[in-house]
């Protein structure tokens, strides 16, 4: 299904000072859980909202595993990473814009082969070195610390993919990130978007993951709210295409330039 693209640019009503002042009163906590001092390279929000998921190296090493994936996605983990993972041929360039939790990155890597680049970025440091154990046998593939918001691949890219980061970061970094992926597409290649997205009205989980967010995803709704295209400055220099599976809890967004 194809979506129209906004007229206007995009205009986040948010800073990312608002957008963390905002979901820390709605997680009820009046100071972050650990001093953003201690890893002053994090963008602030990390440490102020996600340090318990992706910060804590204890936590971290807990979390990484197939059956947490599993679980989290509802028994769709394998439906979503085929989305992703069909796409690469062997031969690839591929820009993966963070970790993923489980063997997504390995399996992606593996796809692209040694004929092919795997670049894998983020923005903490133990979310790299978790993937450099999983890819370290694989020379072709290399881990990068980087922000997605401003990394610059080396190289076109044949497939830039963002697997459940937008719904994890403040509006402004959404904004930031999807011009930063859109911008590095060259005429032939493809960027692709799996995440969250509004549940059908008559979902049974729907007041469910709305709990979940408030408490555990503070900027996730902005994905129920907004199409993805609403974060691209220039939407309408590029085609969307997106479906929805599960009733509609998660989207597959491939987006491309247009053609002239």
């Amino acid at each position: 299904m194809q979506f129209a693209a906004n007229e206007a640019t995009m205009k986040s009503p948010y800073t990312e000072a608002q957008d963390i002042a905002h979901a820390r009163a709605l997680a009820g906590t009046a100071s972050p859980v650990r001093d953003a001092a201690n890893d002053p390279d994090l963008p602030v929000y990390m440490n102020e909202v996600y340090d318990w998921a992706y910060v804590s190296p204890r936590n971290v090493r807990w979390l990484d595993r197939n059956i947490v994936v599993k679980t989290l996605l509802f028994g769709n983990d394998q439906r979503l990473m085929r989305a992703y993972l069909e796409r690469i041929r062997p031969g690839m360039r591929v820009w993966q814009v963070a970790h993923v939790y489980g063997d997504l990155v390995r399996r992606a890597a593996k796809r692209v082969g040694p004929d092919g680049d795997f670049v894998l970025t983020d923005v903490t440091p133990v979310q790299l070195r978790h993937a450099r154990k999983k890819l370290d046998d694989m020379p072709w593939a290399q881990t990068e610390w980087a922000d997605a918001a401003s990394f610059r691949a080396p190289g076109s890219c044949d497939l830039i993919c963002s697997f459940f980061l937008l719904h994890e970061v403040p509006d402004a970094w959404k904004q930031r990130i999807v011009d930063n992926m859109l911008a590095q597409l060259p005429e032939d290649g493809e960027a692709l978007f799996v995440d969250y997205h509004k549940p059908a009205w008559w979902h049974p989980l729907k007041p469910v993951l709305a709990v979940v967010n408030r408490l555990l995803e503070p900027f996730a709704h902005a994905v129920w709210k907004n199409e993805l295209s609403y974060y691209a400055t220039y939407p309408q220099d590029y085609t969307w295409e997106k479906r929805t599976v599960f009733g509609g809890v998660y989207q597959i967004v491939s987006v491309r330039r247009r053609k002239a």
